[in-house]
C-alpha cells in the first residue's frame, strides 16, 4: 500500500469516503438502506457541485472514493464524474446495481474512465434466494453477466453479500460460487443494520455472528479472495482470537496460511480498524454528510459547508473517534481500539450511538454486568 495512505490520520481524515450520487434504482431490495425508488430526486447534488465535492474531498489526501447508490448509472454524467475524480488522483471505485443496464459498453466506459475496483451483490448462490432479495426476477442472471464483462475488460472486483436470516445458511455456497470468478479480489460481507427497508426481525442472532465470523475466518484461509466485515468490526476480535490460538498449537497463522490474491489489485486494504465516523465518511444524494449510510444522523451539508471541516470538526464525528466515549461492554473491552462495535447498529437499536454492539457475545474481561 502506497506509504502515504499507510500514514493516515483518522481524526483528520479517513481511509474511505463514499458518495451515494442517486437513490434512483431499478431494484427493489428487500434490506436497501437507502429505500431507492425508480427516479432520480431532483435535489440531488449536480455535476458542478459533484466536482467541487471531489475538489473538496482530494484536500484529504489519498482516500479511497467509491460512488455508490441507488445505482450510480441512473446518474447519466458518472463517467463524467469518475474522470474528474481519478483525474484528481483519487483511487476511485463504483457499485452499480446488477440490471439490465450494467452492459459491457458500459462497464468498459467505467474502465475507459479510470475505475480502480468495481463492487456488485450477491445475495445467495441461486436465482431463489439472490432474487427474492434483490425483489426483481432475472437479477442473478444478470449478476452474472455483469461478473463476466468485469472478467473480459480485466477490471477488479469486489462482491458485496448482506447477512440475514433468508441466507445465513448459504453462506458457504456463495463463497464457493464467488471462488469461479478469478477476477474477485475481496468479498465484502455486510452484516445487516435495521435501516431503510431492513428489518430487525431479518437480523440473524449474536450466536450466529460468531458462527458467521469463524466461518468467514476458515474460508479466509483457502479462498483466492481477502475477505472483510462491513457493520460487523467486532469479526476482527475473531480473527485475532483464532489466530493467537492456532499460534499456541504450533499452527501456521492466518496469514502464512492465506492463498495468495492472484488478481491484481490497486487498492488494497486498510490494516487498522475502520468504523463510523472513524477513518470513514459518507454524503448522502443531496450533500448530507453521515458517519456511515446506515448511521443516518447529519453532521452537515457539503452544499454549504466543507467535508473536510465537518469529517474533523463535526461533534458527532469526534465523539465516535474517542472511544473512551464508549457505553457498556464496548467502554471497557480490550479489543475495542480495533473493534469498537457497529455504531450505526447500536444507533439503530437503542437511539444511542455510544451504546455496546448489541449483536456481540464477547463479554469483556474488565466487564461486571
Amino acid at each position: 500500500m502506497n506509504k502515504k495512505i499507510k500514514q493516515i490520520d483518522f481524526s483528520m481524515s479517513p481511509f474511505i469516503v463514499i458518495w451515494e450520487v442517486t437513490q434512483a434504482c431499478d431494484l427493489a431490495c428487500v434490506h436497501c438502506r437507502a429505500e431507492a425508488r425508480p427516479k432520480r430526486d431532483p435535489n440531488a447534488l449536480t455535476t458542478n457541485e459533484g466536482f467541487q465535492l471531489i475538489d473538496d474531498i482530494k484536500e484529504f489526501g489519498y482516500p479511497l472514493f467509491v460512488l455508490t447508490g441507488g445505482d450510480p448509472i441512473k446518474r447519466e454524467d458518472i463517467y463524467e464524474l469518475v474522470r474528474y475524480s481519478v483525474g484528481k488522483g483519487l483511487r476511485t471505485a463504483v457499485s452499480p446495481s446488477a440490471t439490465p443496464l450494467l452492459t459491457r459498453d458500459a462497464i468498459r466506459k467505467f474502465k475507459e474512465s479510470g475505475v480502480s475496483r468495481i463492487a456488485i451483490s450477491i445475495d445467495g448462490s441461486c436465482n431463489e434466494i439472490h432474487d427474492s432479495f434483490r425483489g426483481v426476477k432475472g437479477s442473478f442472471a444478470w449478476t452474472l453477466r455483469a461478473i463476466n464483462h468485469c472478467l473480459l475488460e480485466e477490471i477488479p472486483l469486489q462482491i458485496n453479500t448482506t447477512v440475514t436470516k433468508h441466507n445465513v445458511e448459504d453462506l458457504t455456497n456463495i463463497a464457493c460460487l464467488i471462488e469461479n470468478f478469478n477476477n474477485v479480489v475481496l468479498w465484502s460481507v455486510f452484516f445487516l443494520v435495521p435501516v431503510g427497508r431492513g428489518k430487525e426481525e431479518d437480523e440473524i442472532s449474536p450466536e450466529e455472528y460468531e458462527t458467521v465470523f469463524d466461518k468467514m475466518y476458515d474460508l479466509s484461509k483457502t479462498m483466492p479472495y481477502d475477505i472483510k466485515s462491513t457493520e460487523a468490526p467486532h469479526y476482527r476480535r475473531v480473527v485475532i482470537q483464532r489466530t493467537l490460538s492456532e499460534s499456541r498449537k504450533n499452527r501456521q497463522s492466518v496469514i502464512k496460511g492465506r492463498v495468495k490474491i492472484k488478481w491484481p489489485d490497486p487498492i488494497g486494504r486498510w490494516a487498522r480498524g475502520i468504523n463510523d465516523g472513524n477513518g470513514f465518511v459518507f454524503i448522502s444524494h443531496t450533500g448530507e454528510v453521515f458517519p456511515s449510510g446506515f448511521l443516518p444522523i447529519s453532521s452537515g451539508n457539503v452544499k454549504r459547508n466543507n467535508i473536510v471541516d465537518i469529517y474533523r470538526n463535526s461533534p458527532i464525528f469526534k465523539e465516535l473517534r474517542d472511544d473512551t466515549r464508549l457505553k457498556g461492554k464496548c467502554g471497557v473491552c480490550e479489543f475495542k481500539q480495533i473493534c469498537g462495535g457497529s455504531r450505526a447498529r447500536a444507533f439503530a437499536v437503542t437511539g444511542d450511538y455510544m451504546e455496546s454492539e448489541p449483536n456481540c457475545i464477547y463479554i469483556p474481561k474488565n466487564y461486571n454486568a
